[in-house]
């Protein structure tokens, strides 16, 4: 899908002037692609500034100058498990975002590519049945165990649980799913704290990696959750679930830019298959409307 800056963009090079009014152009389609409105501002006021320096007077030359800013923006990561090592990731978002989905793909991907055997899944959300249930039947499915226990359980201790029956058996790539929402965010903060204390306990020397899911569709909302997640207990990378379903797609843009994280994965579509580590290249073309 082409994102919808890509397409405004070649209708904006219609005009022949790069008057004030053609910058302006430029930054109101950025924010309408779901870059942030200030991290918007700073791009405009940064293609002004190579304009000038550079007498750049064709629009395309200004476009390729626009991408070379962005891939100095934008922060990616690569996120696979170390066959040598032992590896615990676990998952954040909110509910509604696709985080359990993601978290089934991120195995079934993990397995086919890292080669580090079958990873256990730990359904860390305790509160609500429906989400130890779907966690329970993507494992079925997909043929991995899953740690869990009964709706109420403590998280910390179903997560302590995980890493400690994985261990005993020589798994080495664990995955958790974490609750989304709770009565307040203070508890949802205290609840991350005390789970981000128990699994630092039982690394032992492992690698320990939080993966926020935010869903792609959601715009600037989804700035607002990764602060919360990351003002709690740190975030090392985004999973931006339902990119093929946006024709926007320029969350990862504010992303670094305003927060410093960078995206590990894009969701793009239904089958577990349907995940691709994130390339920073391939994002900014389609974000700017080429192949």
């Amino acid at each position: 899908m082409k994102k919808g800056l890509g397409a405004g963009l070649r209708r904006l090079f219609t005009k022949k002037n790069l008057d004030q009014s053609w910058f302006e152009e430029i930054e109101d389609l950025l924010i309408e692609a779901d870059i942030g409105p200030a991290t918007a501002v700073r791009l405009v006021e940064r293609l002004k500034e190579e304009s000038r320096a550079n007498k750049i007077e064709q629009q395309e030359d200004l476009l390729e100058v626009l991408g070379e800013i962005l891939d100095n923006i934008i922060l990616q990561t690569r996120e696979m498990p170390d066959p040598d090592d032992f590896t615990f990731y676990l998952i954040l978002g909110v509910n509604g975002v696709g985080k359990t989905t993601s978290i089934a793909k991120l195995a079934d991907y993990f397995r086919e590519h890292a080669g580090t055997g079958e990873p256990v899944l730990i359904a860390g959300d305790t509160y609500r049945a429906a989400a130890i249930e779907q966690l329970v039947l993507h494992g079925d499915r997909l043929g991995l165990r899953v740690v869990r226990q009964n709706q109420g359980s403590d998280p910390a201790a179903v997560i302590y649980d995980g890493i400690e029956s994985a261990r005993s058996r020589g798994q080495s790539v664990v995955i958790s799913d974490t609750a989304g929402r709770m009565h307040t965010r203070k508890n949802l903060v205290r609840e991350l704290e005390k789970i981000n204390k128990v699994v630092e306990s039982r690394m032992n020397g492992g690698t320990y990696r939080k993966l926020l899911v935010l869903d792609a569709t959601t715009g600037q909302n989804g700035i607002q959750q990764a602060e919360t997640f990351r003002d709690a207990v740190g975030i090392d990378s985004v999973i931006l679930a339902k990119y093929d379903s946006t024709a926007k797609g320029g969350l990862a843009v504010t992303l670094s830019d305003r927060l410093g994280i960078p995206v590990s994965f894009l969701g793009i579509g239904e089958e577990y298959s349907s995940i691709q580590p994130f390339r920073k290249e391939a994002y900014i073309s389609e974000l700017l409307g080429g192949s």
